[in-house]
Protein backbone atom coordinates (compact mmCIF):
# COMPACT_ATOMS: atom_id res chain seq x y z
CA UNK A 1 0.00 0.00 0.00
CA UNK A 2 1.04 3.32 -0.94
CA UNK A 3 1.51 6.34 1.23
CA UNK A 4 1.03 9.04 -1.05
CA UNK A 5 -2.40 10.48 -1.60
CA UNK A 6 -3.66 10.47 -5.10
CA UNK A 7 -4.59 13.98 -6.02
CA UNK A 8 -8.42 14.07 -6.91
CA UNK A 9 -7.07 16.51 -9.97
CA UNK A 10 -3.95 14.99 -11.77
CA UNK A 11 -0.70 17.04 -12.52
CA UNK A 12 -0.88 19.35 -15.38
CA UNK A 13 -4.88 19.54 -15.13
CA UNK A 14 -7.27 22.05 -14.55
CA UNK A 15 -10.39 21.71 -13.16
CA UNK A 16 -12.18 22.24 -16.71
CA UNK A 17 -11.29 20.38 -19.62
CA UNK A 18 -12.93 20.57 -22.96
CA UNK A 19 -13.67 16.99 -24.00
CA UNK A 20 -14.66 16.95 -28.05
CA UNK A 21 -16.47 14.36 -29.98
CA UNK A 22 -15.59 13.93 -33.51
CA UNK A 23 -16.28 12.02 -36.49
CA UNK A 24 -12.80 11.19 -37.13
CA UNK A 25 -10.94 11.56 -33.66
CA UNK A 26 -7.75 10.63 -35.96
CA UNK A 27 -7.79 13.42 -38.46
CA UNK A 28 -9.11 15.51 -35.57
CA UNK A 29 -5.80 14.95 -33.49
CA UNK A 30 -3.65 15.76 -36.70
CA UNK A 31 -5.60 18.68 -37.49
CA UNK A 32 -4.91 20.12 -33.72
CA UNK A 33 -1.28 19.29 -34.13
CA UNK A 34 -1.16 21.36 -37.52
CA UNK A 35 -4.08 24.08 -36.49
CA UNK A 36 -3.14 24.71 -32.79
CA UNK A 37 0.56 23.29 -32.52
CA UNK A 38 -1.29 20.15 -30.30
CA UNK A 39 1.03 18.10 -28.40
CA UNK A 40 -0.56 14.19 -27.86
CA UNK A 41 -0.01 13.03 -24.34
CA UNK A 42 -1.62 9.55 -25.19
CA UNK A 43 -4.41 7.98 -27.18
CA UNK A 44 -6.70 4.57 -26.24
CA UNK A 45 -7.38 2.93 -29.04
CA UNK A 46 -10.90 1.40 -29.38
CA UNK A 47 -12.41 -1.23 -31.47
CA UNK A 48 -12.52 -0.58 -35.57
CA UNK A 49 -9.16 1.66 -35.60
CA UNK A 50 -11.84 4.24 -33.69
CA UNK A 51 -10.50 6.51 -31.19
CA UNK A 52 -11.57 5.31 -27.49
CA UNK A 53 -10.20 8.39 -25.61
CA UNK A 54 -7.16 10.76 -26.33
CA UNK A 55 -5.59 13.61 -24.13
CA UNK A 56 -4.05 16.76 -26.37
CA UNK A 57 -2.04 19.65 -24.72
CA UNK A 58 -2.41 22.62 -26.10
CA UNK A 59 -0.34 25.60 -24.74
CA UNK A 60 -0.98 25.19 -20.91
CA UNK A 61 -4.12 23.33 -21.21
CA UNK A 62 -5.24 19.75 -21.95
CA UNK A 63 -8.00 18.99 -24.44
CA UNK A 64 -9.65 14.94 -24.57
CA UNK A 65 -11.42 13.77 -27.35
CA UNK A 66 -12.72 10.47 -28.45
CA UNK A 67 -14.46 9.48 -31.67
CA UNK A 68 -18.21 9.30 -32.35
CA UNK A 69 -19.97 6.18 -30.28
CA UNK A 70 -23.60 6.55 -32.17
CA UNK A 71 -24.47 3.34 -30.64
CA UNK A 72 -23.75 5.18 -27.02
CA UNK A 73 -25.49 8.30 -28.37
CA UNK A 74 -22.18 9.96 -28.45
CA UNK A 75 -22.46 12.15 -31.06
CA UNK A 76 -20.29 15.54 -32.90
CA UNK A 77 -21.09 18.72 -33.89
CA UNK A 78 -21.29 17.65 -37.81
CA UNK A 79 -23.53 14.68 -36.83
CA UNK A 80 -25.47 17.34 -34.70
CA UNK A 81 -25.65 20.16 -37.36
CA UNK A 82 -24.00 22.14 -34.96
CA UNK A 83 -22.58 23.13 -31.57
CA UNK A 84 -23.42 25.98 -28.80
CA UNK A 85 -20.42 25.44 -27.42
CA UNK A 86 -17.24 28.02 -28.65
CA UNK A 87 -13.60 26.51 -27.16
CA UNK A 88 -11.77 29.90 -26.30
CA UNK A 89 -7.54 29.66 -26.47
CA UNK A 90 -5.25 32.79 -25.45
CA UNK A 91 -2.09 32.93 -27.59
CA UNK A 92 1.03 35.04 -27.64
CA UNK A 93 -0.17 36.37 -31.38
CA UNK A 94 -3.80 35.86 -32.44
CA UNK A 95 -3.15 36.72 -36.08
CA UNK A 96 -0.01 34.36 -36.83
CA UNK A 97 -2.60 31.38 -34.88
CA UNK A 98 -5.34 32.20 -36.68
CA UNK A 99 -3.13 31.89 -40.07
CA UNK A 100 -1.89 29.22 -39.47
CA UNK A 101 -5.23 27.41 -38.52
CA UNK A 102 -6.70 28.52 -41.88
CA UNK A 103 -3.93 27.39 -43.36
CA UNK A 104 -4.97 24.29 -41.46
CA UNK A 105 -8.30 23.36 -42.88
CA UNK A 106 -10.07 25.74 -40.65
CA UNK A 107 -13.03 27.81 -41.74
CA UNK A 108 -13.40 31.94 -40.76
CA UNK A 109 -16.35 32.61 -38.95
CA UNK A 110 -15.23 36.05 -37.99
CA UNK A 111 -12.02 37.54 -38.99
CA UNK A 112 -9.40 39.02 -36.13
CA UNK A 113 -10.69 42.13 -34.92
CA UNK A 114 -9.78 44.16 -32.26
CA UNK A 115 -12.53 44.00 -29.28
CA UNK A 116 -14.28 46.52 -26.63
CA UNK A 117 -13.45 44.08 -24.20
CA UNK A 118 -9.34 44.48 -24.92
CA UNK A 119 -8.29 41.63 -26.63
CA UNK A 120 -7.45 40.88 -30.48
CA UNK A 121 -10.29 38.62 -31.06
CA UNK A 122 -11.48 36.42 -34.24
CA UNK A 123 -13.16 33.11 -34.37
CA UNK A 124 -13.02 29.56 -36.56
CA UNK A 125 -14.71 26.57 -37.74
CA UNK A 126 -12.48 23.51 -37.52
CA UNK A 127 -13.50 20.30 -39.60
CA UNK A 128 -15.13 18.58 -37.35
CA UNK A 129 -18.11 20.99 -36.82
CA UNK A 130 -16.47 22.24 -33.11
CA UNK A 131 -16.14 26.28 -32.81
CA UNK A 132 -12.96 28.28 -31.70
CA UNK A 133 -12.26 31.97 -31.07
CA UNK A 134 -8.73 32.60 -30.93
CA UNK A 135 -7.49 35.87 -28.85
CA UNK A 136 -3.90 37.77 -27.39
CA UNK A 137 -5.44 39.74 -24.91
CA UNK A 138 -4.01 43.68 -25.87
CA UNK A 139 -5.60 46.09 -23.16
CA UNK A 140 -6.44 45.78 -19.41
CA UNK A 141 -9.66 47.59 -19.07
CA UNK A 142 -11.84 48.43 -15.97
CA UNK A 143 -15.62 46.78 -15.76
CA UNK A 144 -16.88 50.43 -16.77
CA UNK A 145 -14.13 51.21 -19.55
CA UNK A 146 -15.17 47.62 -21.36
CA UNK A 147 -19.29 48.59 -20.84
CA UNK A 148 -18.44 52.07 -22.08
CA UNK A 149 -16.58 50.94 -25.08
CA UNK A 150 -19.80 48.41 -25.95
CA UNK A 151 -21.76 51.30 -26.07
CA UNK A 152 -19.99 52.98 -28.41
CA UNK A 153 -19.78 49.75 -30.56
CA UNK A 154 -23.64 49.64 -30.23
CA UNK A 155 -24.50 53.02 -31.73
Amino acid sequence: MSSTAVKPIPDGMHSLTPYLICANAADAIAFYVKAFNAVEQFRLPGPGGKVMHACLKIGDSMLMLTDEWPEHNTLGPLALKGTPVMIHHYVEDVDASFNQAVEAGATVLMPVTDMFWGDRYGQLKDPFGHGWSLATHTQDLSPEQIQQNMGDCMK
